[in-house]
């Protein structure tokens, strides 16, 4: 009976974080180094046992725009237009590994989500690799009521 009590107390550190909600990024806590940063992102984010769906909308210097991605946490490729890649867990930490073609040349990246013990900070560390070299993004998300709200103000 203690066994059972200790294994049912420890089932909820393994959960996985739910990373549902709207989201804006904290330009001052992120991190973009030579890389343009956008002047607003907004990511609207679906989580169920196994699926994520996200909807990022970005205004910066070459205009605005949104995508839209879903993947499968389990590993198995996903498509998503031009962009093809995976998501699996690594603990508590979400990786999606994506590639696509831009202005002619392979783009890959490895994104590495993580959220703050309170829920309110997703954190999503990005290796980008280009032709040319590689370069890492840090992007720090604070959760927001509503996108469409927020959206609104921009």
């Amino acid at each position: 009976m203690k066994r059972l009590l200790l294994i049912l107390t420890a089932l909820p550190l393994l959960a996985e974080p739910n990373f549902t909600g709207s989201w804006m990024l904290n330009l001052s806590k992120s991190e973009y180094g030579k890389f343009p940063a956008p002047e607003v992102m907004l990511r609207s984010i679906i989580y169920t046992s196994g699926t994520i769906a996200l909807s990022t909308y970005q205004k910066g210097a070459q205009g605005e725009v949104t995508t839209e991605l879903k993947y499968s946490t389990d590993g198995k490729p996903s498509i998503n237009g031009e962009n093809k890649g995976t998501a699996k867990w690594q603990g508590d930490t979400l990786v999606i590994e994506s590639s696509r073609k831009a202005q002619g040349a392979e783009l890959s990246q490895r994104d590495q989500w993580s959220l703050s013990p309170d829920g309110k900070t997703l954190t999503v560390s990005t290796h980008v690799t280009l032709p040319n070299g590689e370069f890492d993004v840090k992007q720090v998300f604070e959760k927001t009521p509503t996108v469409g709200a927020t959206r609104a103000n921009f």
